[in-house]
């Protein structure tokens, strides 16, 4: 007996904002500018991390992955 079974690929990305301390899933974003666009932040105010390393926005985001978002800017 063959059995026909569908392999599950999680392609949803984690982000992790800060200091609101909040967490979205996203469905298959592809860049970090794209990401930046969605949450409503703009490069240059914020330091986007994966994996300890800091990402540019033209960086390819990858399915599974777990992101976190920082605000560097003062608010007032």
């Amino acid at each position: 007996m063959h059995s026909t079974q569908e392999k599950r690929y999680d392609y949803r990305i984690t982000v992790s904002l800060e200091p609101e301390n909040q967490t979205l899933v996203f469905d298959r974003l592809k860049t970090v500018l794209q990401l930046l666009n969605r949450i409503g932040r703009k490069p240059g105010r914020v330091l986007v991390i994966r994996d300890g390393q800091l990402l540019t926005p033209d960086l390819i985001l990858a399915p599974g992955d777990k992101i976190l978002v920082r605000d560097v800017g003062s608010k007032g």
